[in-house]
């Protein structure tokens, strides 16, 4: 498709239509005498004479006539699809593909998604959730939502939702039972901690951190799961010792349901991240959903 000469023939046809060179030079704005170059190299390519010209008019031959009346509806085609294109350019429209961590799907997505698919109809969108950091540029995705530590370098990063800090807490009865840490180390032995996993299997470590001191701990699972609502499920039941995210267990501390622990030890950390692959030529519809996620 690639050697097919499509802007000569496009030349050829307007040439054609306006059965002069000078008016279809004066309507794409170069010379007749570049116009008639590029169809004597047209003809010489395909071996066949288009146009009869003279020095007073221009006409297709036989050939020429054929060619034209497959042409025009074809090019009509084009200018059809180009349209359509630019108006992806004017306006939100068409598919957006975000790739997401389950947790910030459902603490900054949910709650405003309905809203801009409701201000933007035109949108189609489309969530993928999963925990493992994905190539989006690979998977097809228009933007993702991760932490910033785990953000490729060459991504455009956009912060959604503010500091986070996460709550290492238990039951009330969990801790009458096996007592209370002191200091992230006791973790290691004589508690029974509910771990999630990452995609490879292992373990996500608990960071803990204290006035510029970083502990990082991986406790022996009690619990290990890919899922963060049956790890804290089988925290709220007594099962053992959990470190979510703090808005997820809030309500919970809030009821005494559940006792925040080794609180000096949490400190706030850079929360989630939109991120995409360019400043670039974003399309409408991801330059309205990074807005509003913002706004």
């Amino acid at each position: 498709m690639s050697s097919r000469p499509l802007p000569d023939l496009a030349v050829f046809a307007l040439v054609a239509e306006r059965r002069s060179f000078r008016a279809a030079a004066q309507a794409l704005g170069v010379t007749a005498s570049a116009l008639s170059h590029t169809i004597r190299n047209l003809e010489a390519r395909l071996d066949v004479r288009l146009l009869n010209r003279t020095t007073r008019s221009v006409a297709p031959t036989e050939a020429g006539e054929r060619l034209l009346a497959r042409l025009g509806p074809a090019l009509a085609d084009i200018d059809a699809a180009l349209d359509e294109v630019a108006m992806f350019r004017d306006r939100p429209a068409g598919r957006l593909r975000i790739n997401v961590a389950s947790t910030a799907a459902r603490m900054l997505l949910a709650p405003r998604l309905g809203g801009f698919m409701n201000t933007y109809p035109d949108v189609r969108v489309e969530i993928v959730c999963e925990d493992a950091l994905a190539d989006i540029v690979a998977g097809g995705f228009d933007c993702g939502v991760r932490l910033g530590e785990r953000l490729q370098a060459d991504m455009i990063a956009v912060p959604l939702g503010g500091e986070l800090s996460q709550a290492l807490v238990a039951t009330p009865d969990y801790i009458a039972r096996h007592g209370a840490p002191k200091e992230p180390e006791d973790l290691m032995s004589g508690h029974r901690c509910l771990l999630v996993r990452r995609a490879s299997g292992q373990p996500y470590p608990w960071e803990f951190e204290r006035k510029g001191r970083l502990v990082v701990v991986t406790p022996p699972p009690a619990l290990l799961t890919d899922n963060g609502v049956v790890m804290l499920e089988a925290c709220r039941a007594g099962a053992g010792l959990a470190f979510p995210f703090r808005e997820a267990v809030a309500d919970d501390i809030a009821a005494g349901r559940l006792v925040s622990l080794l609180e000096d030890w949490c400190e706030p950390f850079p929360g989630f991240f939109l991120y995409y692959p360019s400043r670039r030529q974003l399309s409408p519809a991801l330059r309205a959903f990074i807005d509003w996620m913002r706004g």
